[in-house]
C-alpha cells in the first residue's frame, strides 16, 4: 500500500514537472529561435542586441528585431491558435480526427487569397480577403447544416464538407486563370504555409486570435459537457446551440486569423491536442491551455528547422505534414475509424 502511494506521488511530481516545462517552453523557445538561422549569432550577442542595441551592428539588430523576433512570435501565436481550435473542435464534434479546417476555413481562406492575388495584386489585400472568406465559409457551413431550425453536429460537419468542396472547386478555377509565371507560383507558395514574410504589420491578426482564444478558454468547461452529447448537455441545462456557436465561432476566428498570417498549415490542430491528452487527459479545463503551449512550442521548433535546415527556406506546411501524416495513421489505427454519433 505504501509502495503504491509512493509511486503515485512520483508520477504526480513527474507530471507536474512536465506541465511546468510545457508552460515555460514557448517563452524559452522564442528566445532560442533568435540565434537559430543561417546568420550565426551567439547567445551573448543576442542578449546584447536585446538589452543593449547600441553595441550591436545594424545587420545584427535587423536580423533579431525585424526578422527573427516577429516570426517567432507569429509562429507561437499560430501554433497556439491552431492547437486550441483543434482541441475545441474535437470536443464539440466528439471526434478525435477533427482538425481546424473541418468547416471549410482553409479552403475559404485559400479562395480569398487567390482572388486577392489575381485581381487585386496581392499584398495587404491577401490577408483581409483570406480572413473574410474564411469566416464566410464557416457561416455558409453553419447555414447549410441547419435543418429543422437547429444545427446538429452531423449537419454542421456535412455542411463543412460541402462548403469546403465548393471553395476547393473555386480555388481550382482561380489557379486555372492565374498567370503561370507570376501569380500561380505565389498562390502555390501561399498554400504551403510559411512565416518568411512575417513582420510587425501582421500583428493586427493577434487581436482576433487573442479574442478567439479567450472565448474558448472561458467556455472550456462547457466543451466537457458538449462532448457527452446534445441530449445529455440539454439535461444538464446547457444551451447547446448557444455554446456551440460561441466555441465554433471562437475556433473559427483564431483559425481564420492564423491562416492570414502564415497561409495554410495542416496537422497542428490534429496532432497537438492528442499529445496534450496524453499528458492531462480529456478534461478541457486543462487540455485547452496545455494544447496552446504545446502548439506554440511545436510551431516555433518547426519554423526554426524550416529556416535553418537548408540554404533555401522550406515551407513549414511541408514539415508539419511530414510529422502529422504518420501520427494520423497511428491515430486512425488506434481508434479503428470509430465515429461518434449525435447524442
Amino acid at each position: 500500500m505504501m509502495k503504491t502511494a509512493d509511486n503515485f506521488r512520483i508520477k504526480r511530481r513527474l507530471l507536474t514537472a512536465a506541465l511546468i516545462a510545457v508552460a515555460v517552453s514557448p517563452a524559452v523557445l522564442v528566445f532560442v529561435s533568435l540565434f537559430v538561422g543561417n546568420y550565426p549569432l551567439s547567445v551573448g550577442e543576442v542578449f546584447g542586441i536585446l538589452f543593449s542595441p547600441g553595441s550591436a551592428s545594424v545587420t545584427q539588430r535587423v536580423v533579431v528585431w525585424q526578422l527573427r523576433l516577429p516570426r517567432a512570435l507569429a509562429a507561437a501565436a499560430v501554433g497556439a491558435a491552431l492547437s486550441v481550435a483543434g482541441a475545441a473542435y474535437q470536443g464539440v464534434f466528439r471526434n478525435p480526427l477533427v482538425n481546424p479546417g473541418l468547416l471549410g476555413v482553409s479552403n475559404g481562406a485559400g479562395f480569398g487569397a487567390c482572388f486577392a492575388i489575381i485581381f487585386l495584386g496581392g499584398g495587404v489585400f491577401t490577408y483581409f480577403f483570406s480572413f473574410g472568406f474564411a469566416l464566410a465559409a464557416v457561416v455558409l457551413a453553419w447555414l447549410a447544416g441547419r435543418v429543422g431550425g437547429r444545427t446538429t453536429t452531423t449537419g454542421l460537419i456535412l455542411g463543412g464538407v460541402v462548403i469546403s468542396s465548393l471553395f476547393g472547386a473555386l480555388i481550382s478555377i482561380m489557379k486555372y486563370v492565374a498567370d503561370p509565371y507570376s501569380q500561380l507560383p505565389e498562390i502555390t507558395f501561399w498554400f504551403m504555409g510559411s512565416f518568411a514574410s512575417v513582420n510587425y504589420s501582421h500583428f493586427w491578426a493577434f487581436i482576433p486570435i487573442f479574442a478567439g482564444l479567450t472565448l474558448i478558454f472561458l467556455c472550456r468547461w462547457k466543451i466537457n459537457v458538449l462532448s457527452m452529447g446534445d441530449k445529455e448537455a440539454h439535461v444538464l441545462g446547457v444551451n447547446v446551440n448557444l455554446y456551440k456557436l460561441l466555441i465554433v465561432g471562437g475556433a473559427t476566428l483564431v483559425t481564420a486569423s492564423s491562416v492570414c498570417i502564415s497561409g495554410t498549415i495542416g496537422w497542428v490542430g490534429l496532432v497537438m491536442p492528442h499529445i496534450g491528452r496524453m499528458l492531462v487527459g480529456n478534461n478541457n479545463n486543462r487540455l485547452i491551455p496545455v494544447s496552446a503551449a504545446l502548439g506554440a512550442s511545436f510551431m516555433i521548433i518547426i519554423d526554426c528547422i524550416a529556416r535553418s535546415l537548408t540554404s533555401a527556406e522550406i515551407p513549414v506546411g511541408i514539415l508539419t505534414a511530414i510529422v502529422g501524416t504518420p501520427f494520423f495513421i497511428y491515430l486512425l489505427k488506434k481508434t479503428k475509424g470509430k465515429q461518434w454519433n449525435d447524442g
